[in-house]
């Protein structure tokens, strides 16, 4: 009888991180785990079983969302809606080197949120929320002092870590400034001995060029839920 193979890490990249890397934020425990509100809306369970579901369920209160990647399509039971059921493709490796002379690339705070969170409300990169750069090191590009770029780090499964927030602003597009930033996330990841991955929507194909461009492949699809709990 031969052995199943283990689990990728990538294959569930929320639950590895929150049980890896990341335990010591996630809420929850055994069967269910999130990472607290303020950081993201990223959640998953150990299994597709009842009691998972229910352990996830608790974890959520009022407008709460849990969004979760997995390899497969998620069974919703009737106590939770479904916000949104996509599928995203995963997509591996070190960017190319890529760099702009005479263009600033700064490391982003704290002071920097209210930037950070004006710039991905207007870019819709993917969830960002107040404290969503606690999660690791965020760089960006001004002009006249104003936040114009920013990519950073997110999820830390196993050896991985994934790179996020991918957004520059409409008016300054075109410039490689996406280029630059991810080529700067990606060299810092590698320096530490691990490997970038991020998430794009399968349906944007001009990202996954671009990512493709950057010298970056599609590992898997994935398939994104959000659930909400009925009632």
């Amino acid at each position: 009888m031969s052995e199943v193979p283990p689990i990728h890490p990538l294959d569930r990249p929320i639950w590895s991180a929150l049980t890896t890397r990341q335990r010591d934020l996630a809420e929850g425990g055994a069967e269910a785990r999130r990472f607290p509100v303020a950081i993201a809306p990223f959640a998953d369970m150990a299994d597709m079983s009842p009691n998972s579901f229910a352990a996830l369920g608790a974890l959520l209160s009022g407008p709460d969302i849990a969004v979760l990647f997995t390899p497969d399509p998620v069974p919703v039971p009737p106590e939770f809606k479904v916000l949104l059921a996509e599928t995203g493709e995963q997509m591996i490796g070190t960017p190319a080197e890529f760099s702009l002379p005479g263009v600033e690339i700064v490391t982003l705070g704290a002071a920097d949120v209210p930037a950070m969170m004006a710039l991905t409300e207007m870019t819709k990169p993917g969830p960002f929320s107040a404290r969503t750069h606690e999660l690791g090191t965020f760089l960006g590009i001004r002009d006249g002092g104003e936040l114009v770029a920013m990519t950073g780090e997110r999820m830390k499964p196993g050896n991985h870590t994934e790179m996020t927030a991918v957004c520059v602003h409409p008016d300054h597009r075109g410039r490689g400034y996406a280029q630059a930033l991810l080529s700067a996330v990606g060299r810092q990841i590698v320096a530490r001995g691990e490997i970038p991955f991020l998430h794009v929507f399968t349906s944007n194909v001009s990202a996954i060029a671009l990512y493709r461009r950057q010298g970056m492949e599609i590992r898997r699809r994935l398939h994104i839920t959000v659930l909400q709990k009925q009632g």
